[in-house]
């Protein structure tokens, strides 16, 4: 009896809440994004403007923070590159290939998202720092990797490689290797396959992933803060200059520094707007073949 009137009843959506359940949703949401979002980013500019255009610029033009803006730029860009190559051969490793260790690799590249950046800078310093064999040999040989860009770099890339490859893996999962196929049974050499065949499918995704891994990479903290020694104009990074003038109470220019490293944020979160409202049909179809 219960089974026949249930299949009488009405269907009712997910969706078809009450007017007044509907607006206090909306309106917890959006709440929730102005007090934890819009109004520190607002807090942030106001602060960075409050002594006036002249101040903001000439924090933004002191040395020590154009160094710090030079090496974030830097560092960003070679882990980004390096994240981008490993990416790339690591998705075409795992969706190309059957091999055994492979969700074991998979799970590897998961590990940054699980392992808290300082104990990944620390990491590094019980690998390379001046206490250690390897770090006691590089420095005899005036190689230095802590406390300089080279551990920066090393830091920046353990908390970000995993960005790109996770983007890419699903993707040339679902898009599988029969256009591959045909192109090889066709003449096509490897490298011609994958510059004419694979890298054009995966094109959006791959600069999907890039984006995201380059937002982290300029802003990251944790890692960098341990293996860089916050050496001014040398060491610093955009993030940890900025808790250097906070501290010293110089509050306009942390704000500055601080509003600068936000831009490059939202431009970031432009871009990867634009993306996804130019190409995301285009990246949905092909993860559902």
């Amino acid at each position: 009896m219960s089974t026949v009137a249930s299949a009488h009843r009405p269907f009712r959506s997910a969706t078809a809440e009450p007017r007044p359940v509907r607006w206090l949703l909306i309106g917890f949401t959006f709440a929730f994004l102005v007090v934890f979002l819009l109004l520190p980013l607002i807090v942030v500019f106001v602060q960075a403007f409050a002594g006036g255009i002249e101040a903001y610029l000439v924090a933004l033009a002191d040395a020590d923070s154009l160094s710090a803006i030079w090496l974030t730029l830097k560092t960003a860009a070679i882990a980004v590159l390096l994240n981008t190559l490993f990416g790339v051969a690591a998705a075409w490793l795992v969706a190309k290939f059957e091999f055994r260790g492979k969700h074991f690799l998979v799970t590897l590249i998961d590990l940054p998202f699980s392992v808290s950046p300082v104990i990944s800078g620390m990491v590094f310093i019980l690998i390379f720092g001046a206490q250690t064999w390897l770090g006691g040999w590089l420095i005899d040989h005036d190689v230095r990797i802590i406390f300089a860009q080279t551990g920066l770099v090393l830091a920046t890339v353990f908390v970000t490689f995993p960005f790109v490859a996770r983007e890419l893996i699903p993707l040339m999962q679902a898009q599988g290797s029969d256009e591959e196929y045909a192109a090889l049974s066709l003449g096509a050499s490897g490298w011609q396959t994958f510059w004419q065949v694979t890298l054009p499918n995966i094109r959006w995704g791959l600069l999907y992933g890039i984006l995201l891994c380059n937002a982290r990479a300029m802003g990251e903290f944790g890692a960098v803060s341990v293996v860089s020694g916050k050496i001014r104009g040398a060491s610093n990074t955009m993030p940890l200059h900025v808790e250097v003038l906070y501290e010293d109470n110089k509050m306009v220019a942390a704000f500055a520094v601080a509003s600068l490293l936000a831009l490059l944020a939202l431009l970031t979160l432009g871009l990867k707007t634009f993306l996804e409202w130019r190409h995301g049909d285009e990246l949905a179809a092909l993860r559902g073949r």
